[in-house]
């Protein structure tokens, strides 16, 4: 690493960390998945399908398309239809969508014998709701109702959920995380006390932040998955990277302890330096002057 990019390092870390020097609010993490969801084209495209296939055998029809949170996106009655196949059509697309299930697997259950099952609230277990996929998601269902019979509902609506294309649905974001903030005297005691000042959420982040303090050497340490980026508040030491654990004992899953560093590299930490212990280096506070502080943010 020549000079210019170990000056980057060293200023990147120092501007997150002092970002990070506030008040925490009480953390929490939400994971959200990026996901896909069914655009107003693409219910128009179900829509046009719909139609031209009931039109086809000279069949009535009101097509209902939801997302697939069962909200309605696009409705559409062929003339004619009685209009009670409205709010048919829009049940059976919420049911499809919500139950991630076609509305025909529901009705032969419970001719089979399961009528409990009609006691379910917001619930249309009558053939012609089909869920709409693109790309193994469903992201919406499509409701038939008022054709000629119930099981030309069911042909309408697999003709309409056919033609949907991938084009037909965009990407939907994933929040952005929560911002996480420390206030100076939250800090202070953390380092006082050789605290993990961010946890990383139990693994919805990958990396923590540990605000370090020792006032002697310590044992010889490898992390197999944890790189170590070590930013030095106060003091200095002697820090050992490299070489051979002597007397390495696995302490913890992907931790590993010795008393000490056979060979190695011996480089002398004073305040504002930044080094950076890839996963799988032994590393060694190996003499320390006095009391240390600083911060550890390990990145897996």
């Amino acid at each position: 690493m020549n000079r210019f990019s170990v000056s980057l390092v060293a200023a990147a870390a120092a501007l997150s960390l002092t970002m990070l020097s506030a008040r925490a609010q009480s953390p929490t993490a939400t994971v959200v998945a990026t996901k896909k969801t069914i655009t107003r084209e693409g219910a128009r495209q179900v829509i046009t399908a719909a139609v031209t296939e009931a039109q086809r055998t000279g069949s009535g029809a009101v097509i209902a398309v939801v997302d697939d949170g069962g909200n309605l996106i696009a409705l559409e009655r062929i003339d004619g239809t009685f209009p009670a196949g409205a709010s048919i059509s829009i049940g059976k697309a919420r049911t499809a969508a919500l139950f991630l299930r076609p509305t025909q697997f529901f009705e032969d259950v419970i001719k089979n014998g399961r009528t409990a099952m009609v006691a379910l609230n917001d619930f249309t277990p009558l053939q012609g709701g089909v869920p709409l996929v693109v790309d193994g998601q469903i992201v919406g269902a499509v409701g038939v109702s008022g054709a000629t019979n119930a099981d030309r509902d069911r042909e309408i609506a697999t003709a309409a959920a056919g033609a949907l294309t991938p084009t037909s649905a965009s990407i939907v974001s994933p929040l952005p995380p929560p911002v996480l903030y420390y206030g100076h005297e939250q800090v202070a005691a953390s380092f006082a006390a050789g605290a993990v000042l961010f946890d990383g959420l139990n693994g919805a982040r990958n990396y923590m932040i540990h605000t370090s303090h020792r006032e002697k050497p310590g044992m010889a340490e490898v992390h197999t998955r944890d790189t170590d980026l070590i930013y030095v508040i106060d003091g200095s030491f002697t820090f050992v990277t490299g070489g051979t654990v002597v007397g390495g004992k696995t302490i913890a899953p992907d931790e590993i302890r010795g008393a000490s560093i056979d060979g190695g590299e011996s480089r002398r930490l004073t305040k504002g330096d930044v080094i950076i212990v890839p996963a799988g280096t032994p590393h060694w506070f190996h003499q320390v002057d006095g009391p240390v502080s600083y911060y550890t943010i390990k990145v897996r």
